[in-house]
């Protein structure tokens, strides 16, 4: 009866192993629901970076806004007849401008 017990411990380990360690067993599963989840997040990100790309190219094509907005901030473009005028920072011109001589004492 002993030796009866065995062989049915070892069958149901046996039968037991592919289900948990196995080609298509649980753990795969799971792991390969985790990467999905992960994969996911990245389509997400995507997708929202794809509309923003989207919705820029939209408007460069049809609006003048966009246009007329990199060329004043990137290339510091101004309309005819504007007057542009540039405001410095006290601080940030100090750290600029050299310091003042002082003069030869000797």
């Amino acid at each position: 009866m002993r030796i009866v017990t065995l062989i049915l411990i070892v069958l149901l380990l046996l039968l037991q192993y592919p289900l948990w360690l196995g080609r298509g067993g649980w753990l795969r599963v799971w792991d390969l629901h985790r990467q999905v989840e992960a994969q996911k997040q990245v389509n997400a990100q995507t997708a929202a970076r794809n509309a923003m790309l989207d919705a820029e190219v939209r408007d460069l094509k049809q609006g003048t806004e966009a246009i007329e907005e990199r060329a004043r901030n990137d290339l510091g473009m101004v309309k005819k007849d504007e007057v542009y005028y540039q405001i410095l920072d006290d601080a940030a011109n100090a750290a600029s401008s050299p310091a003042p001589a002082q003069p030869d004492k000797r």
